[in-house]
């Protein structure tokens, strides 16, 4: 069996955790540890309403004393919020999978930070993944897999068009929803509005598979605007305010554009009879032209994919991985 930690348990930990008790004969469950103290001595059986009498804590120390194999890091994007996490697991000896969207190719944000923890892993023999939906799969991994079929590329075009409703408040504000156009354009100058983090990533990862050398990458942010009034608990929205952000991340090489990702977000797309979406162009020989419809559900992609990486991750060589480095990934089919 896999010794398992999971640290976070929000939304997508909860999912997570809900993958392991589904793997009893294949996971043993160490730890389960909180950032939010009011979950302090609960269960995780209490948490997801099933059996499971491990108890949450904040006390990630007693978790990793453990010796898990493994921790799932299921809390923050970016990687000055994970560094104290990512850090003491590393340290303990285990290997680590996590969804932070910067982790997924640390080198585009942060060299500094990935080389010291590349060499960090390295130091203890384990790995460290980035992992999630996207990025990790359907603008980058996917997309790679695809290629493998081409005698010839030219450019990439990919799209992901997402339903944000589902989503709490945080999302909201770093998609910039329910402001106005103006409040809209002055929170993407101030940085508040963030769009889709992961771009940089993305098309780091791309270029890497196929041996690109990606000297440009150009972003932008733009409302999508709504002509009919829009509502979810979290926010109302009025027609001519915004309902969204269409970003863009194009990567060049050479002056000459070889990758465009579009992630136009928004609430209640159908509405305006905008279908959910992944869509993949490669423009080569041949031509690859995917769609996949209505949209993988983001949450539920990311943690499957955190889940189903954590029996390959223990051959992987010691230091950062990428999921371009890694085996081709898979469902994890429960042992009964």
């Amino acid at each position: 069996m896999i010794k398992v930690a999971v640290w976070g348990t929000g939304m997508m930990g909860q999912g997570l955790l809900g993958f392991i008790l589904d793997r009893p004969k294949d996971i043993d469950l160490v730890g389960a540890i909180v950032t939010n103290p009011a979950k302090e001595g609960r269960t995780v059986g209490e948490l997801l309403g099933r059996d499971c009498d491990v108890t949450m804590t904040t006390d990630f120390a007693a978790v990793l004393a453990k010796k898990p194999d493994v921790v799932c890091i299921c809390t923050q994007s970016n990687l000055d919020e994970i560094t104290g996490q990512v850090e003491p697991s590393v340290s303990a000896g285990a290997n680590v999978i996590c969804i932070a969207e910067r982790l997924s190719y640390p080198w585009a944000s942060d060299p500094a930070w990935a080389e010291q923890f590349d060499a960090l892993a390295k130091e203890h023999g384990v790995s460290i993944l980035g992992t999630g939906v996207n990025p990790g799969f359907v603008l980058d991994a996917l997309i790679v897999m695809w290629t493998s079929i081409n005698l010839r590329i030219d450019r990439i075009e990919a799209q992901r068009v997402n339903d944000l409703s589902p989503f709490g408040p945080t999302v909201m504000k770093s998609q910039g929803v329910g402001t106005t156009v103006e409040q809209f354009n002055a929170g993407v100058a101030d940085g508040s509005i963030v769009g889709h983090i992961g771009f940089q990533e993305s098309i780091n990862l791309i270029g890497r598979a196929l041996g690109w050398k990606i000297d440009e990458i150009v972003e932008t942010r733009e409302p999508i605007i709504t002509t009919v009034e829009r509502s979810t608990p979290h926010v109302h929205v009025a027609p001519g305010d915004v309902c969204g952000c269409r970003h863009i991340g194009k990567g060049y090489m050479n002056g000459e554009l070889k990758i465009e990702l579009v992630h136009p977000q928004q609430i209640h797309p159908e509405m305006e009879g905008v279908n959910t979406g992944d869509y993949i162009k490669i423009i080569g020989d041949p031509n690859v032209n995917m769609v996949n419809a209505p949209e993988i559900p983001g949450g539920k992609g990311t943690y499957a994919s955190t889940g189903n990486y954590i029996p390959l991750i223990g051959a992987a060589p010691p230091g950062i991985v990428t999921v371009v480095d890694m085996p081709l990934p898979r469902f994890w089919a429960p042992t009964l």
